[in-house]
C-alpha cells in the first residue's frame, strides 16, 4: 500500500499486544472507543474479523445531522500484527500493530478524494486518540 497520496495516523498504547488486538476488533469494546469526539455514536457494529470477512459500523453524530457507514472487506489476517481491508468504494486501509507493551498502532488509508484531507487526517487520530485513553484507562 505504497501510494504518496495515502493518509497514515498511528499512535503508542502502554498495553500488551493482545490486549490491542481485542480492543480494536471486539465489537463490544469498538462501541465505546469507535468515535472522533463525544459527538458521535455507532449505531450498528458488524465484524466477521476473517480473511474474505466483512465489517460494517453505521457512525452517527448524537444531533442526527450526519450519518455514514463504514464498510469493507478483509484481505490479510496476521493475528497481532496486521490488518488489511477494501472499502466498499475499492479504497484501501493498512492497520499494523508494531511491538508490545507498548504497541504501535498504525492506519494508512486511502483518503475520500473530495474530502479534505486534513479533517480526514484529524477523524482518523482521533479515533485512535480515543482507542489509546480507552485502552488505558482499561
Amino acid at each position: 500500500m505504497s501510494n504518496e497520496k495515502n493518509l497514515t495516523a498511528s499512535i503508542e498504547i502502554n498495553k500488551p499486544v493482545e490486549v490491542v488486538w481485542e480492543l480494536w476488533n471486539d465489537p463490544v469494546h469498538i462501541a465505546v472507543w469507535n468515535a472522533p469526539s463525544e459527538e458521535w455514536i455507532n449505531e450498528k457494529i458488524e465484524n466477521n474479523l476473517t480473511e474474505g470477512g466483512f465489517f460494517l459500523y453505521v457512525m452517527a453524530k448524537k444531533d442526527g445531522s450526519e450519518k455514514f457507514n463504514f464498510k469493507g472487506t478483509y484481505t490479510e489476517i496476521i493475528k497481532h500484527k496486521r490488518i488489511a481491508y477494501t472499502l466498499d468504494d475499492n479504497r484501501k486501509s493498512l492497520i499494523t500493530f508494531t511491538g508490545d507493551q507498548p504497541v504501535i498502532l498504525t492506519e494508512t488509508f486511502e483518503p475520500v478524494a473530495h474530502l479534505d484531507l486534513g479533517m480526514q487526517q484529524e477523524f482518523c487520530q482521533s479515533g485512535l486518540n480515543q482507542l489509546k485513553a480507552y485502552a488505558e484507562r482499561l
